[in-house]
């Protein structure tokens, strides 16, 4: 490696199986895309979209989905060196349902068990890691061995020595939960959100950044208020919390005391899926150009905004120069 890499992420690979028919239940659905998928592969897909030399740490399946997947990580400019296959499991695919403005149903087909959560500690690149200007882990990769020691082990490795990033990432079905997460009393339950807190708290402690929306921010911290959950993420040891929420925009709180709160920009929505992993490759970009806490987050939520507007997630992520148009045009 001649030079670290400006983004290394570790967590979810795939193959996005998305309807290229919208309002229509996927048993009617009679044409489908294929894409790249997976949120850490995504955000890397995004930061490399927008001039950033990323890298994914992952696995697949020994199958033809894995080597569409190594194809398209090379046509993002994406770095594949970590991406290696597995005999045992297939590649994951997702399918969703696409109900604008605010229903996408997703459906995950990764048994008996992702390529992804075969991670192990003795593959990682230790030194990749402590060299990379950030590095980007999700809550995904903490829910089953050997991926959970691998994921501690290389927030370890990486001792905090430059921007590290916990995507609180909360999929309740992969820790025996159901639907989405609620302190409210939803589907998910209290028990799948008790058995992930330790680790999410152990992720914490070596972590500089975290960033989910309330849903997210609740498994971690037990609350739902935007700001008592970017005070006690803070609590736990990150110097920034970003609580994305939605049609009411996003906080962003630095443990000197800055914060910022910044309204969505309105589009009309067409897929809101893949619009946090593009949010999340252009705040790594931020965070790399060392911009303030405001800029930063309108920036971001204007490549999600993006996203939104557009079919597929990781062929949707926009360039610099489609961020800055949009930006100018508002």
């Amino acid at each position: 490696m001649t030079q670290p890499y400006d983004l290394i992420t570790m967590g979810r690979i795939g193959v996005d199986i998305y309807p290229l028919q919208t309002g229509v239940p996927l048993a009617q659905v009679e044409t489908f895309g294929k894409f790249l998928g997976g949120s850490a592969t995504n955000v890397a897909v995004a930061a490399a979209r927008l001039g950033r030399r990323s890298a994914v740490i992952s696995r697949t399946g020994r199958d033809p989905f894995g080597d569409y997947v190594h194809q398209a990580l090379r046509d993002f400019g994406v770095d594949d060196r970590w991406v290696t296959s597995v005999d045992a499991y297939p590649t994951p695919v997702t399918f969703c349902e696409i109900f604008p403005p605010d229903d996408f149903p997703l459906y995950f087909y990764r048994r008996p068990k992702a390529p992804d959560l075969v991670i192990r500690p003795e593959e990682l690149d230790q030194d990749a890691l402590a060299a990379a200007r950030i590095f980007w882990i999700t809550g995904t990769g903490l829910c089953e061995e050997p991926s959970r020691s691998a994921t501690l082990a290389a927030l370890e490795a990486r001792a905090k020595a430059g921007p590290t990033v916990f995507d609180l990432d909360w999929r309740p079905m992969f820790w025996g939960g159901e639907g989405g997460a609620s302190g409210d009393g939803g589907a998910t339950g209290a028990a799948a959100m008790a058995t992930a807190r330790p680790y999410y708290e152990a992720a914490l402690r070596h972590a500089t950044v975290a960033v989910g929306n309330v849903d997210e921010a609740e498994v971690a911290t037990g609350l739902r208020d935007p700001k008592a959950c970017a005070g006690a993420l803070l609590e736990r040891g990150v110097e920034l919390a970003v609580i994305k929420q939605g049609p009411k925009g996003v906080l962003a709180v630095h443990r000197d005391g800055r914060t910022a709160e910044v309204r969505p920009t309105p589009v009309e929505v067409v897929n809101g899926l893949g619009a946090g992993d593009a949010f999340g490759g252009a705040l790594c970009h931020g965070l790399l150009a060392g911009w303030e806490l405001e800029p930063m987050m309108r920036y971001a939520n204007a490549a999600g905004a993006i996203v939104a507007s557009r079919l597929a997630c990781s062929s949707a992520m926009p360039t610099a120069d489609e961020v800055d148009a949009f930006l100018a045009g508002r």
